[in-house]
């Protein structure tokens, strides 16, 4: 019984992630741009690329590789932060008149922010799966990778899952990379201006 209510939520959260994380921004980034609303376009643009993370998680945990928990973690962290930090942005959206685009991209982040920070604190207990070999043995743990396999089976069926967690590890080790670029030059070059210098 306790399988079937955590595999139910897994589900669930992996459909919240889909709605919160990629159509409901797709959607908005779309609008925006049609609207030629730079400070939002600016805005969901840097979303894309810290949430770039969650497509990575996918691949790591297609391949049943533990990082992916470590990943998963880390993007709902990042991602409410990406949506705040910047001070000029911001202030370019709060200066804009109150316009339903406006009103739809300030309750998708509060949203967002809510379903990333609730999911990391619910996330805590699974990160011991990144610390156990033969993740499949463990429903615990196995149940996290369900929703991957059957995004495998509908987007890559003919693709090995190693392949697959190649291209994740890839796209890891580069993300890693260009976040340490941003932590530890450009931040302290351009402080929280979103605005490249």
């Amino acid at each position: 019984m306790q399988d079937e209510i955590l595999r139910a939520l897994v589900w669930t959260d992996y459909r919240l992630a889909v709605l919160f994380t990629a159509i409901i921004p797709l959607t908005l980034l779309i609008w925006a741009f049609v609207r030629k609303a730079d400070a939002i376009v600016r805005l969901l643009i840097i979303y894309w690329r810290v949430a770039s993370l969650l497509a990575i998680t996918v691949y790591l945990l297609i391949a049943g590789w533990p990082v992916g928990f470590v990943s998963s973690f880390c993007a709902k962290v990042l991602i409410p932060v990406s949506l705040w930090f910047w001070v000029d942005v911001n202030e370019d959206i709060d200066d804009q008149p109150q316009r339903p685009l406006k009103l739809a991209l300030t309750s998708w982040r509060w949203a967002v922010t809510v379903y990333c920070g609730l999911g990391a604190v619910l996330t805590i207990p699974f990160l011991r799966c990144a610390f156990i070999n033969g993740l499949a043995s463990t429903t615990f743990c196995q149940v996290w990778m369900d929703p991957p396999l059957l995004f495998k089976q509908y987007f890559h069926s003919g693709s090995t899952p190693e392949f697959l967690g190649f291209m994740g590890i890839v796209g890891l080790v580069l993300y890693v990379l260009y976040l340490s670029y941003f932590v530890l030059i450009r931040l302290g070059k351009q402080g929280r201006s979103a605005m490249e210098q």
